[in-house]
């Protein structure tokens, strides 16, 4: 048993996939049907007893159920069951972002179309004004409108008054907004956001633990007739997601979403100073399209053009391009633990220190 223990605790990352040949496109290495690992933690910079520690830190001070980092295609680092699926809560949201990419580029869906236009309503009814926001104002989180969402776990709270704001002039967190944008893909693309995810992800991503069918969709119709899509991947998943996003939307010989669309999206359209001032802050963060950006005065070092999708009870994929690093890490709420953002960016900030100066 103490054998056992100290392996837990001493060895930087244990495997879960067998080590197989990675494939690398244009300089990069890419993961196939499992992820390779890095074979000298300390030849690649990294510091051997930093990531040890680090380990310790997740097991004293997180809930985490699992965490991979990558390192230039590689797992740097890895820690619990991260083979094992669940809730990825509001990640959801950055994944939306994702599938609108392609859609928006070749015209299938203009971001300037009003909901409106979209034949747009709900329980109760939109006010005039709130029915001038754009698809653009929901990916943004400024539509305006403070209709009632399916579904908990926003900012709703702070809202103002229906009707009071201009769309487009005002960022708030709000659920009606995302989920709305998730059935107006679904409308203008005629299939599921799981199909979506299936055939534009799962297949040419390999991702190893999908399953559409542990999908489902959630909410109280009676306030919103707009459901909220909850996904469910495993964190080895994620960080494919992750890596993906790091790759500007290529993986291996395809581009899968357009290089346009992630820099679009990962760039600040909230900053983390208005948000300070309309006092609707997240730590340190900005805002873009359903990404949360490392902004002014966080946005420095290893952080620089950092971005990351979070989500409730402790789910996140971090993207880190200054250290061409992704960090999946997931807490499995059904197991009643829960890991708290300012937990998690002390993680952030154990790993960027294991970097060999």
């Amino acid at each position: 048993m103490l054998r056992l223990l100290m392996l837990t605790i001493f060895i930087p990352y244990l495997s879960f996939g067998q080590q197989t040949k990675t494939t690398s496109n244009d300089n990069y290495t890419y993961p196939d049907s499992s992820w390779q690992l890095v074979t000298n933690i300390a030849k690649n910079g990294w510091n051997n007893d930093s990531l040890n520690k680090l380990r310790l830190f997740i097991i004293d001070s997180t809930n985490s159920t699992g965490v991979v980092v990558i390192q230039s295609g590689k797992i740097l680092f890895e820690y619990g069951d991260t083979k094992e699926t669940s809730y990825i809560a509001s990640c959801r949201k950055s994944i939306l972002s994702m599938l609108y990419g392609p859609f928006v580029e070749d015209g299938t869906i203009d971001l300037a179309a009003s909901i409106e236009q979209l034949h747009i309503d709900d329980v109760g009814g939109l006010l005039p004004e709130e029915k001038k926001a754009t698809i653009k104002n929901l990916l943004t989180a400024r539509s305006g409108v403070y209709h009632a969402a399916s579904n908990e776990g926003d900012a709703s709270a702070m809202a103002p008054k229906r009707g009071s704001v201009e769309p487009g002039s005002f960022w708030l967190y709000n659920n009606w907004d995302f989920n709305v944008a998730g059935y107006i893909l679904e409308q203008r693309t005629g299939k599921t956001i799981y199909q979506l995810i299936d055939s534009m992800f799962a297949k040419p991503l390999q991702m190893q633990d999908w399953n559409i069918n542990e999908q489902r969709k959630t909410g109280d119709t009676t306030r919103s007739k707009y459901l909220a899509y909850h996904i469910w991947f495993s964190t080895r998943d994620m960080a494919r997601i992750g890596y993906l996003m790091l790759r500007n939307g290529r993986w291996k010989d395809e581009q899968i979403i357009p290089a346009d669309w992630i820099k679009k999206t990962t760039a600040v359209v909230s900053t983390r100073k208005q948000a300070v001032e309309e006092k609707t802050a997240y730590y340190h963060f900005g805002y873009g399209y359903l990404w949360w950006i490392w902004d002014e005065p966080y946005n420095k070092g290893a952080y620089q053009n950092a971005y990351s999708a979070t989500g409730a009870y402790g789910q996140f994929i971090t993207v880190l391009p200054k250290l061409d690093m992704v960090v999946a890490f997931k807490t499995k709420y059904d197991y009643g633990r829960q890991t708290s953002t300012d937990v998690y960016l002390k993680f952030l900030e154990k790993l960027v220190a294991a970097r060999k100066q």
